[in-house]
């Protein structure tokens, strides 16, 4: 704290000092130099008088000497005894018409000094200015792309310094209270600080600092927050800065911002680094067309270096944070570099409520508003996700002219982020709005006929994105797995639409693209990935050590034959066939149910949970599926599993230092 008051108070003189070093105190005196040396040429000051005045005095004789300026068509006149009015040195000037009349008069008068033509000719400081003037500009232009190269005016040539930013706690508004959902990424953090706070404590256990911690996920998860909660809560230096801060036009200009960067770090150690999105400079060496060796890999040998030149004494940790791990190179990636790597996933269903909880702070929610439910409805969103429903909530109550934000307005804010805006000026004919009715309610029934499908949550023939309509399956918790049944039953009620356009029109439409191509992807990973064709086997298909810089088509290596190719599509096609007609059973089975869905449709637009659930009750479920076995060869067994056990939760014994109670709710959003 005492150096960065020190430094505060030398800003003036470092600035003073720099101004010295510039360009601009030179600028200045030369300025200055010009003014003073055109103010003493015109020491000699004229009395100005009218043309004929000029002309009378002259004409009588009273002129002493005269001097006639052609350029400037200007005569000066010394006058023999000093006029009460004009002091004895006049000047007139003429227009190009009387310049005979001017000559005549001169000419014909009694001049005792006679008199001279001046023709006009260039100062020699403004001569030597307008030389030198293109090259002051070539000069001052070059000084300025220097300059801004360098950062914005640190001066010019030293673009190869650093452009990390030190925030302190002052400046970081946010703290560990606004993170939450990421608990695993708040506990590697948080010990963090407390190792750089009492490094005596980890030091007596025989534990050493580690060198990075790589923060890694999907975007929007917290990554970024974590880390400037990292700053608001540190009582050292943080140093913040973008991987593509070390990017450059300039060869070796990333590879000496690195050194800068650290070697700022270890005069202000202990202290933590942070590079935001390191994958702009961090990507795997020797990849692309040519093998590379170019200025990114030159940046990351720096880098790579940096790192490991770390001592037990240097207590310099860096922080970074991705979210593109696989194109990061493997020597970054070690221990001894990044000793930790935490995964910031999207939070589960305890997370999304505690974000929903921050979020919703200064926003006034209704008293029926249940943000448990909304985190229920919500899977797989992220912190990011989660602020923006609770934002679109507000500025749909905002638009509505009310005073609160209730669950009308929270269930259509989920709809904009999940599949758009609706599109209120798409009017669709009956028979179109007919056909959406059965297409969606065939994709709903499906669902609630299979034996493994998730509950049908909301169905809608409101045009919304790109989307005439949409049926909404969702889990009730969170799942980390899916099993083969699940995914078959995913692809059936994903062919619902097309089978009950089949059904009942005869006449399939377009609606269902995204379905087939939902459908396929299911059915392709399922045999390529999942092992979960017997004629395959357990296999996997398809090679993921892609080149990064080549592109995921040109670089996806096949590993396979071309008859295993064709047996892949042999497969996936019976899988495809097979989910359509167990849809087709569903739906002449369920014709009743299918019809009286449509019906609702069309007088609703929109149906809730409990209103399917209420149609729902008489539909007939489909048989379940055989015992899929993966080899007709070995034994099924008959053998089921256990029972599961009570859960014991054993209580850990918390040190002092260690939290003991839950940090407060907040988001994990990524900015």
């Amino acid at each position: 704290m005492m150096a960065e008051k020190t430094d505060k108070k030398a800003d003036p003189q470092q600035r003073f000092k720099k101004f010295l070093k510039g360009p601009w105190l030179w600028i200045a005196i030369a300025l200055s130099v010009v003014f003073i040396g055109s103010t003493l040429m015109n020491t000699e000051q004229y009395a100005k008088v009218d043309t004929q005045v000029g002309l009378e005095m002259i004409s009588s004789g009273s002129a002493e000497k005269v001097t006639i300026f052609d350029g400037d068509q200007r005569v000066d006149v010394v006058l023999r005894n000093p006029d009460a009015e004009f002091g004895d040195k006049v000047q007139f000037y003429f227009v190009s018409g009387r310049a005979e009349v001017v000559a005549e008069t001169v000419a014909s008068a009694q001049i005792s000094e006679g008199w001279s033509d001046e023709v006009p000719s260039t100062p020699w400081i403004l001569a030597l200015l307008g030389s030198l003037l293109p090259f002051i500009i070539i000069l001052a232009l070059f000084w300025f792309l220097m300059s801004s190269m360098a950062g914005g005016g640190r001066g010019v040539m030293q673009f190869g310094k650093s452009k990390a930013k030190l925030v302190s706690k002052e400046m970081s508004k946010i703290t560990f209270d606004d993170v939450a959902g990421i608990e695993e990424a708040h506990e590697e953090l948080n010990e963090l600080k407390e190792f750089l706070k009492n490094p005596k404590k980890f030091e007596e256990m025989g534990a050493k600092i580690p060198h990075g911690v790589l923060l890694y996920g999907p975007p929007g998860t917290g990554k970024t927050l974590i880390a400037k909660a990292v700053a608001g809560e540190a009582e050292v230096p943080f140093f913040s800065i973008s991987g593509s801060d070390f990017v450059e036009m300039f060869v070796g200009v990333g590879a000496s911002r690195v050194r800068d960067l650290f070697e700022q770090a270890k005069q202000a150690a202990p202290a933590i680094i942070f590079v935001d999105e390191i994958d702009a400079v961090g990507r795997h060496r020797g990849t692309g067309i040519g093998g590379g060796n170019d200025e990114r890999e030159q940046t990351l040998n720096q880098l790579l270096v940096e790192m490991d030149g770390f001592d037990t004494s240097t207590n310099v940790i860096l922080i970074a944070a991705t979210n593109r791990p696989d194109v990061l190179d493997p020597a970054l990636l070690r221990p001894g570099r990044f000793d930790r790597q935490v995964g910031v996933s999207a939070p589960d269903l305890k997370g999304r409520e505690q974000i929903l909880k921050v979020h919703s702070k200064n926003k006034p929610l209704g008293k029926k508003v249940d943000l448990a439910l909304v985190a229920r409805r919500t899977p797989g969103f992220t912190g990011a996700d989660l602020a923006n429903v609770l934002n679109e909530a507000a500025l749909l109550a905002a638009r509505l002219n009310r005073k609160e934000i209730d669950d009308e307005v929270l269930d259509e804010a989920i709809d904009r982020v999940i599949g758009g805006p609706q599109r209120k000026s798409a009017i669709m004919k009956d028979h179109e709005r007919l056909v959406t009715a059965y297409h969606e309610a065939g994709h709903a029934l499906v669902a609630g006929a299979a034996n493994y499908a998730d509950p049908v949550t909301k169905i809608t023939i409101l045009p919304r994105g790109r989307a005439l309509g949409y049926t909404m399956v969702m889990p009730m918790e969170d799942r980390y797995s899916i099993s083969r049944n699940q995914l078959l039953d995913q692809i059936a009620y994903a062919m619902g639409g097309r089978i009950a356009e089949e059904i009942v029109f005869k006449d399939p439409t377009t609606g269902a693209s995204n379905d087939f191509e939902k459908a396929t992807n299911i059915a392709r990973t399922m045999v390529t990935k999942y092992g979960m064709s017997s004629k395959i086997g357990a296999i996997s298909l398809g090679s993921g050590n892609a080149e990064p810089f080549l592109g995921r088509e040109l670089a996806t290596h096949r590993d396979f034959s071309d008859e295993m190719a064709q047996q892949v599509d042999i497969e996936v096609k019976v899988i495809l066939e097979t989910a359509m007609d167990e849809a087709h059973k569903a739906l002449t089975t369920n014709r009743a149910v299918l019809d009286k869905l449509a019906k609702e449709l069309l007088e609703k637009e929109t149906l809730n949970q409990d209103e399917i659930a209420t149609i729902f009750k008489a539909v007939k479920k489909l048989p379940k599926r055989t015992t899929w076995r993966s080899s007709t060869k070995r034994a099924l067994s008959t053998k089921g599993p256990i029972a599961v056990p009570e859960r014991k939760v054993k209580e850990l014994k918390k040190s002092p230092t260690r939290r003991t109670k839950k940090t407060k709710d907040a988001a994990g959003t990524d900015s």
